[in-house]
């Protein structure tokens, strides 16, 4: 079994793109990525090394995909974990709801016993409001392939290398 697990919810099929990407950093002999919307809870509960990433939609909402996923996610026991958490925002026309669904995420995890490992400093973004940061650094990373495209896969590289560390 590889020991890290990727869950992802992906609408347009960026989310789904980062989530292989960061597969592809971390190696594939080391990571599998799965789709929240057709994965059980039993997958999650193979590992004890988690990234779980989803873009947010609307006013600061969840992936379709992680609103069920979520509460399956909530039955969980997650105290012997680390999990990781990467989220696809807008910052230009969602600026007080950037990555709000990576905060969503956290806030269960967390309560669910976690150790959340990767946070980033919120210094290279230019939003207004975000329910994924804690003191001036997101719960994890935030990708913006709309204003910020270029810096993408940068990002996750850099990102990664720092979670295999904490990992």
């Amino acid at each position: 079994m590889k020991e890290i697990g990727i869950f992802y919810g992906s609408t347009m099929g960026e989310t789904e793109e980062a989530a292989e990407m960061i597969a592809d950093v971390i190696g594939k002999d080391k990571a599998e990525v799965y789709n929240v919307g057709s994965v059980t809870v039993d997958e999650v509960e193979k590992y004890d090394k988690l990234i779980f990433g989803s873009s947010t939609w609307g006013l600061g909402e969840l992936q379709d995909d992680w609103d069920t996923f979520i509460e399956k996610l909530k039955t969980l026991d997650l105290s012997n974990k680390k999990v990781a958490l990467f989220g696809l925002g807008d910052q230009a026309m969602y600026s007080d709801t950037f990555v709000d669904a990576m905060g969503i995420i956290y806030d269960v995890v967390k309560e669910k016993g976690a150790e959340v490992i990767g946070g980033v400093l919120a210094d290279d973004y230019d939003f207004n409001h975000s329910e994924a940061l804690i003191n001036d650094a997101f719960v994890g990373l935030p990708l913006d392939n709309n204003s910020q495209g270029d810096l993408t896969e940068e990002r996750i590289r850099n990102w990664v290398d720092d979670l295999l560390k904490a990992f």
